[in-house]
């Protein structure tokens, strides 16, 4: 039993974060950059929390305990990845929307592009964004990996440099364009604020289960933890309690990002 838990706790820290139907976001390089400056990210995010739990596991209970509160952690490091990764693209977005706020308003004032990028690049209040915003305006060329709208903006850079039509029109329908997607995922937060609160409280009664069964002298975590049936009982309940998290933060973070 144990080394079927350890097996798939192994599964889960290994398993892939991204896929395939997920969309993308707007500015995902400069996410991954504000992710990666953080202090627990990728593997060591879920590799070290899994194994705190598990060493604790081991000191205060059994090793079938221990694997389930390593599966818990890792699961409970990979929520805080999404979360903590989500809110650095949306800095960055706003950090972007800024920037290109400061852009519009200098070159309809009438100053030339490159005094118009180094003043939009010093108010950027995100240093990684602003480092990517610089070149693309002053080269037209988008860094590697870069957004759909920062390549979006390279391309608006390159026509006005050809062409000579005004980049601050263009400029600033992409600014419109982000204000109206950042609004659109404040509302859809604010609407499922309510199914990810019922959630939380949901995932939080089988605790309040034991608590209620010990004050009453039953002692559930004995039985769970030191007989066979028990045992049993207890994989399964974790595991579908795992599973019931998951899927819901799944769908909320589908809703989300639709």
């Amino acid at each position: 039993m144990t080394t079927v838990l350890l097996c798939l706790v192994g599964a889960l820290l290994v398993w892939p974060a991204g896929g395939r139907g997920r969309p993308r976001r707007l500015v995902p390089a400069a996410g991954r950059r504000l992710d990666a400056a953080g202090l627990l990210t990728g593997r060591a995010g879920l590799l070290l929390p899994a194994l705190g739990a598990a060493v604790a596991g081991l000191v205060l209970s059994t090793p079938v305990v221990a694997g389930l509160a390593a599966g818990c952690a890792a699961v409970a490091g990979r929520a805080v990845q999404q979360r903590a990764r989500a809110a650095a693209i949306e800095r960055g977005t706003r950090a972007l929307v800024e920037a290109l706020g400061v852009l519009v308003a200098e070159l309809r004032a009438g100053r030339p592009l490159v005094d118009a990028t180094a003043t939009a690049v010093d108010g950027c209040p995100d240093p990684r964004i602003a480092g990517e915003l610089g070149p693309v305006l002053r080269l037209g060329e988008p860094p590697p990996g870069a957004g759909a709208t920062l390549v979006r903006i390279a391309a608006a850079v390159r026509l006005s440099a050809r062409t000579g039509c005004s980049l601050a029109g263009v400029a600033a329908a992409m600014e419109d364009d982000l204000r109206a997607r950042l609004r659109a995922e404040e509302e859809l937060r604010s609407a499922v604020a309510g199914p990810r609160a019922s959630a939380t409280v949901l995932a939080g009664l089988p605790v309040l289960g034991l608590l209620m069964g010990s004050g009453v002298g039953a002692d559930p975590w004995r039985v769970l933890t030191t007989t066979g049936p028990g045992t049993v009982l207890l994989v399964l309940g974790v595991a579908l309690e795992l599973a019931g998290v998951t899927w819901t933060g799944r769908l909320v973070r589908r809703a989300v990002t639709a």
